[in-house]
């Protein structure tokens, strides 16, 4: 089986953009071509047919590979709570939480072995292998235990190819740098070095290229120009990134940045409506007044529940609720939105029971079993018979325990478990992830907002945002084709 190993100088390089693109590259060039990301630590998170989770961007990197998710795609993912600890999913399930320091004395081992053992049955199913790395392959402190850069490749015998962000300034010395710093056998399999996120004329850099080969004995195989187009974010750090207002925005939606944000990848679609303008608000900012609010998905809920308390946040959602605006809650978001969360086992932290936001009459206890898997559903809200997928990643369940409650609101679809809406459809919740990719169910509930300003609704009879992602991949991998050559990695 070929591999082909991408790293990168620092993280947020553009390990994630060029491992897509390759996949895509090498998949229309009649390549079956699978990622791979040994460890992940993200928020942002999937669940396969088989019901297992992996790292969200290990997903979209299959989609752009033209291959179905599978959790040996990505062995191990640990998603940071907020203690200092990490939830532990070995391949696809939860197997506990561990502090940082106990997870590698007690993990390592079997990590590595759920690494080595995916590798070999990706090896059955495919042509090529591309991997990615996290972070730097060269934190000198970290490299013994390293699970995801050079161990990997050196296991797979894997040309590698080095990526910078020379738009973050001091490239020639991350690369000189990270070379340094790599033992021999590691720098040997270093093949290529990609310079990305570059503004300006190539004829400036060309002296500095020079300089970095005759240093080095590498070639600059690519350098890729900085690309406008939003892509599937990793992890919160890239939402402080995100684009301004658009021009012809019509729609303000308003996402609260938890501390621990979850999914938000949820929201891409959004993003993608020409007329809808997405802003992630801080809990310590002014709400203001937009046209929704979405409180999404957490790792910690009641942690993050207590901080929008603290800070006013939830008080301010609260009252423009009152004043007849849209919120919304998804996951951890529509946990909230109920009147208490109770946490008899300790499953986030200390036990006990929370004041929920009182906006939906339910009442959750969160539990140790998670649930995790795709579904298909009939919506009732705001359209009636629409088809919806997505998936569910939670610990916990809602349910209205009073019975003169339940005319208060409405199930959002088919299956009564998976969300509500109340009966002025102004505030609703959902456990469903990915709920925003289905093109008619987002257009038709873009509509009610439109509505409700006056304005002009819009065709519902549009495509679910998959397709729109095929073009955002096929844009993304023809870009970078032009700016990067392959030939070191794949002759």
């Amino acid at each position: 089986m070929k591999s082909i190993m991408v790293v990168g100088t620092t993280s947020h390089a553009g390990k994630s953009l060029l491992t897509t693109a390759i996949c895509r590259i090498l998949s229309r060039r009649g390549w079956r071509v699978a990622p791979f990301k040994g460890q992940n630590m993200a928020l942002n998170a999937y669940v396969t047919a088989s019901g297992g989770e992996i790292g969200y961007a290990q997903a979209v990197q299959a989609w752009a590979a033209g291959v179905a998710p599978l959790v040996e795609m990505n062995p191990i993912l640990l998603k940071p709570q907020g203690d200092m600890t990490s939830q532990i999913i070995l391949k696809g399930k939860a197997i506990g939480k561990v502090s940082a320091t106990d997870y590698y004395e007690q993990y390592f081992e079997l990590g590595w072995q759920t690494i080595k053992e995916c590798l070999q049955y990706l090896s059955t199913e495919f042509d090529a292998l591309v991997c990615e790395g996290a972070g730097s392959p060269a934190e000198i402190n970290l490299k013994h235990r390293d699970l995801t850069n050079m161990r990997v490749a050196k296991h797979l015998n894997a040309p590698t190819l080095l990526v910078v962000d020379i738009d973050r300034g001091g490239a020639f010395a991350h690369v000189v740098g990270t070379l340094e710093l790599l033992d021999p056998d590691e720098r040997a399999l270093i093949k290529g070095v990609a310079i990305n996120k570059f503004r300006g004329q190539r004829s400036i850099l060309e002296p500095g290229i020079k300089w970095l080969e005759e240093r080095t004995g590498i070639s600059v195989v690519g350098v890729i120009p900085y690309l406008e187009q939003v892509f599937p974010a990793e992890d919160s750090l890239d939402l402080l990134e995100r684009k301004p207002a658009k021009a012809n925005s019509e729609l303000n939606i308003a996402v609260i940045r938890l501390p621990r944000i979850a999914n938000f990848t949820d929201f891409d679609p959004l993003e993608s409506e020409p007329s809808v303008t997405v802003k992630y608000l801080s809990p310590k900012q002014d709400l203001g007044h937009p046209d929704a609010v979405i409180i999404p998905g957490t790792k910690t809920t009641i942690a993050d529940l207590i901080l929008l308390q603290k800070s006013g946040m939830a008080e301010a959602i609260q009252n423009y609720a009152a004043s007849g605006g849209t919120v919304l809650g998804i996951c951890g978001g529509f946990q909230m939105l109920g009147q208490t969360i109770a946490d008899p086992e300790g499953v986030e932290g200390q036990a006990g029971r929370y004041q929920g936001l009182n906006l939906l009459p339910i009442k959750t206890v969160i539990t140790g079993q998670k649930i995790a898997r795709q579904r298909q559903v009939t919506s009732n809200y705001p359209q009636m018979g629409l088809p919806v997928t997505g998936f569910e990643i939670h610990q916990g369940r809602s349910r209205i325990e009073n019975p003169a409650d339940q005319k208060s609101c409405h199930p959002l679809f088919d299956d009564v478990n998976l969300g509500l809406v109340d009966s002025c459809q102004s505030v609703w919740g959902t456990y469903l992830h990915g709920i925003f990719d289905n093109g008619p169910w987002r257009r038709a509930w873009v509509n009610r907002l439109r509505q409700q300003r006056g304005l002009k609704s819009l065709p519902t009879g549009v495509s679910n945002y998959r397709e729109q992602r095929e073009q955002i991949l096929d844009s993304l991998a023809t870009q970078i084709e032009e700016h990067l050559d392959l030939t070191p990695f794949i002759s």
